[in-house]
């Protein structure tokens, strides 16, 4: 990772207005399959974060023409690397950044893996209206029909728009926009694996065209509480996935070693009797979601008394919820409000 702080703290504080004509669009790169190499033609067995901003950059004809383009390298892995440390890089980055006038929008690129996640994180704590998207790839940038170029230039288009304007952090992927409370990977290779399930796209990429149907009544950026400037990382949590037989030795395992445990559940967030008799003895916050990827998890359903519904987020959303909401010592009747809030 290089060090970007002292290119972007430095100076007096600017107000954040909005800029006049298309403004800058800042792109901070994170690596994964839209930065990856390998044998050329092929779709697997590449290197994943193996070319810099630059030269992805330099891959999309006509980017230049939809704003003006600043670069920023964050890091380059895998984004099953990727760590809190970096999202906070990332928040921090955005946050200062967003007070330059002439900064119109943010675009990140990341892998597919993890970037459901990312995504969410920074809608919770990105202080700034200004258009924040997420956009990776399936292919690596050798395949024969690469897809990173058209979701790099695309996410730019969005990041440019005004329709983008206080929507909170957006995903873009194959021709879709997507609110980072609803996306997901829902494949491990059609070029269209990131999507939103039943929530479905809030809108639309045609040629030159950005159109946002609907908008997120879920709190977002700047009007939750969550400041993660004076942290390093983030409090941990444990999420389990529950099936037939799992041992619930790993339930105190988890509450010893982590701030919150979050269960991916069977069904409508169930798991066993020897399951319940463990959490029910558990200190620790725990969150009920389900392994079943579309549905609703609600507070009557749940077997323990002592746990928080988490609403529709999946098991690895509702873990970035609970770890922010540890940040602000969050009770359980407080928890039970973000996660319906959030």
């Amino acid at each position: 990772m290089i060090n970007i702080f002292q290119k972007i703290f430095g100076g007096e504080e600017k107000k954040e207005t909005a800029p006049a004509g298309p403004g800058k669009v800042v792109i901070l790169a994170t690596g994964g399959t839209i930065a990856g190499v390998g044998e050329s033609g092929k779709a697997t067995g590449y290197e994943p974060g193996a070319i810099t901003a630059e030269d992805l950059i330099a891959s999309v004809p006509g980017l230049d023409g939809l704003a003006e383009i600043e670069a920023i390298q964050v890091c380059n892995v895998n984004s099953d690397d990727i760590t809190s440390e970096i999202w906070i890089t990332l928040v921090n980055t955005i946050n200062e950044m967003a007070k330059d006038p002439a900064v119109k929008g943010f675009v990140i690129t990341h892998g597919t893996d993890t970037l459901e996640e990312t995504a969410y994180f920074l809608n919770l704590t990105v202080k700034t209206d200004k258009p924040v998207v997420l956009t990776g790839s399936m292919r690596p940038s050798t395949a024969i029909s690469p897809d990173g170029p058209m979701n790099l230039y695309e996410s730019v288009q969005v990041a440019a728009s005004d329709e983008a304007v206080g929507q909170g952090v957006l995903v873009v992927f194959s021709d879709r926009i997507y609110t980072a409370r609803s996306v997901m990977k829902m494949s491990t290779y059609q070029v269209t694996a990131v999507s939103a399930g039943e929530m479905g796209a809030v809108g639309i990429i045609r040629d030159t065209t950005v159109n946002i149907y609907e908008s997120s009544t879920r709190k977002h950026t700047t009007e939750t509480e969550f400041d993660v400037s004076k942290l390093k990382e983030l409090p941990k949590v444990c999420v389990l996935y529950f099936s037939v037989d799992a041992d619930p030795e790993m339930l105190r395992y988890a509450a010893e070693n982590s701030g919150g445990i979050v269960i991916a559940g069977a069904g409508a967030g169930e798991f066993s009797k020897k399951w319940m008799d463990v959490i029910d003895e558990l200190e620790v916050p725990v969150v009920i979601s389900s392994r079943i990827d579309d549905g609703i998890i609600t507070k009557d359903s749940l077997l323990c008394r002592n746990t928080v519904a988490a609403n529709n987020l999946s098991p690895q959303k509702a873990a970035i919820l609970l770890r922010l909401a540890l940040t602000v010592g969050a009770d359980r009747e407080r928890l039970e409000e973000m996660f319906c809030r959030y």
